[in-house]
């Protein structure tokens, strides 16, 4: 008797059934799904007309613009925007201080947020915890042009921190008129890790209360300090936030605080100070208008901070599993 073949309903078998015709599937979904998708309407519609419509913009870039023939009838240029903006007196400069500034504010501003959440998590005192934490958000919060002031009133030529740093021998001096490498990059990373420490804490804040206490408890049993626990238990827990939070950082590493840099730099100070953003602001709407190369600015920027991006997250889907 010849044997029979039983074929398993294996997911092979289950990969070959007929799928249903999209309609059906999209009409299920909706039934299921409906309010959920009336929510993210107006999201979608907000990202459609002020995201994506605009992105048509960006072919300006390649373009002789002229505001009179407008987009449509100003001439095809190719890439000779960019070479001129590549070859231009000012962009290696620009590129320089962008880069430097970007760093630094990465630098010291990502390691102050952590830095700053490890010690709040040691503090045993919750009272004296909830409003040193509250305190460091405040910065955060205050408007642009009110820092920028303040910076120049306490860094000026009769400034409080100026008097402060002539006590130690520095000159008396309008420190924002200096332009000397590297006072301009210290002033602008010192003010912006100043704002945003304590609010870049809160996830580093909530990551070091999820850490199980018993893994602690642990480790004081076995004779571990205080400084044991944070190198052997608190970092290690909290690497995966930290690399999430890396990887947006460098994404937006081009974003170096545009509106406070036009504050506070000075012609004098452009050698130091001007930035990608600052130098596209400045083509698109200062003495000599040029909006075809401000286009083409801009649009490396956005090239670069999206391939910093690319890079960052590939590099973190290598180092971590998660």
């Amino acid at each position: 008797m010849a044997r029979k073949h039983i074929i398993p309903t294996d997911s092979l078998t289950i990969s070959k059934l007929p799928k249903k015709p999209f309609g059906t599937r999209f009409i299920k979904d909706m039934k299921k799904f409906g309010v959920m998708y009336l929510i993210f309407l107006p999201a979608l519609a907000y990202f459609i007309i002020f995201n994506f419509i605009p992105m048509y913009g960006i072919t300006i870039a390649f373009k002789d613009f002229s505001i009179v023939k407008g987009i449509f009838g100003s001439p095809w240029v190719g890439l000779d925007n960019f070479r001129e903006l590549f070859i231009g007196e000012d962009f290696l400069n620009v590129l320089r201080n962008t880069v430097a500034m970007a760093l630094m504010n990465l630098v010291f501003g990502f390691v102050a947020s952590i830095t700053f959440a490890i010690l709040l998590s040691e503090v045993r005192v919750k009272k004296f915890k909830r409003i040193v934490q509250v305190a460091s958000y405040v910065p955060h919060f205050i408007a642009t042009m009110v820092v920028a002031q303040l910076v120049i009133e306490f860094m000026g030529f009769n400034g409080a921190i100026t008097q402060f740093l002539a006590l130690f021998g520095l000159e008396k001096q309008n420190w924002l008129a200096n332009p000397d490498v590297p006072v301009f990059w210290l002033i602008n990373t010192l003010t912006d890790t100043w704002q945003g420490f304590g609010y870049g804490a809160i996830i580093f804040i909530a990551a070091i209360a999820n850490v199980d206490p018993t893994l602690h408890e642990a480790a004081v049993v076995d004779g571990a300090n205080r400084w044991d626990r944070i190198k052997h238990i608190t970092l290690p827990t909290i690497v995966p936030v930290i690399s999430v939070m890396l990887t947006i950082r460098i994404g937006l590493i081009f974003v170096v605080g545009f509106d406070k840099i036009l504050l506070l730099y000075k012609p004098i100070t452009y050698v130091t100070a001007d930035v990608l953003t600052t130098y596209t602001y400045r083509m698109a709407f200062g003495t000599f208008v040029d909006y075809s190369l401000a286009s083409a600015s801009g649009l490396f920027q956005s090239v670069i901070g999206m391939l910093l991006l690319v890079v960052s997250y590939s590099l973190r889907a290598k180092m971590s599993r998660d």
